[in-house]
């Protein structure tokens, strides 16, 4: 059996996340299992680097999947591009060895979150970014980013997750510029817990509304209480950018 690892990018505003439910037959996993069924006769499991939420894009998600396909690479790239709907594509498609796994193999996520800010609504970019209208700052934004990078628990920026050991993660960077009337805030950290750039996110325009100050931001952070300012951005603005290995 070869180990395949694959690079997704998919638009997630029709599927119900990455992760195959009992409930639902919409999901970007259970979309790249049968297009392979079809494709090899094989039916074969799809593992991803991590589980986006529903409506999150990626434009890097990493997945491996065991075949024993004799097609090439270059083939069945092709054939499963052909096989897929039109908002999921396999950029790449390569053989690795067989230890590889992309969640637990992987040393360094990015992440991106889109905010169109800007008095006029979206027509093209509705589906992709989060809308709103009032002016952010983004200056007091950037400075409540800076208490973000270093190891920390990052309990009350996560949704309760029972599968999880641990809520402490370390950031590498955290970031937020202007570019045009969008606002894009960028981090990478050695994992991410669930719903956790979204609420922070959501906690930071906050900030940039003035309605939360960048000290009261890092209270949060450090005090670990979950007030009624820790608030979720919606996640069509979200995509996994990048995984490194």
């Amino acid at each position: 059996m070869k180990n395949i690892k694959i690079i997704v990018e998919y638009e997630g505003t029709n599927y119900s996340g990455w992760q195959r439910q009992k409930n639902s037959y919409e999901t970007i996993q259970e979309k790249i299992e049968n297009a392979l069924l079809k494709i090899t006769n094989e039916k074969t499991s799809v593992a991803g680097s991590g589980r986006t939420d529903a409506g999150v894009h990626a434009i890097g998600q990493v997945a491996n999947f065991l075949t024993s396909s004799t097609m090439s690479e270059e083939k069945l790239c092709k054939a499963l591009n052909s096989v897929l709907p039109r908002d999921i594509t396999v950029k790449s498609l390569e053989e690795v060895s067989a230890g590889f796994h992309p969640r637990v193999c992987s040393k360094k996520k990015t992440y991106f979150y889109k905010i169109l800010n800007r008095a006029a609504p979206p027509a093209l970019d509705r589906k992709t970014c989060w809308y709103i209208p009032q002016q952010l700052d983004v200056d007091l934004m950037n400075a409540a980013c800076a208490c973000l990078t270093g190891k920390h628990d990052f309990a009350v920026f996560a949704n309760a997750d029972a599968s999880v050991k641990t809520t402490v993660r370390t950031i590498f960077s955290a970031n937020i510029k202007r570019d045009g009337d969008f606002i894009i805030f960028t981090v990478s950290s050695d994992g991410f817990l669930k719903r956790m750039v979204r609420l922070i996110v959501g906690t930071l325009v906050r900030v940039g509304r003035k309605t939360l100050t960048v000290r009261g931001f890092e209270k949060i952070l450090k005090s670990g209480e979950k007030t009624r300012d820790v608030v979720a951005a919606p996640p069509q603005g979200l995509f996994l950018e990048n995984v490194e290995y």
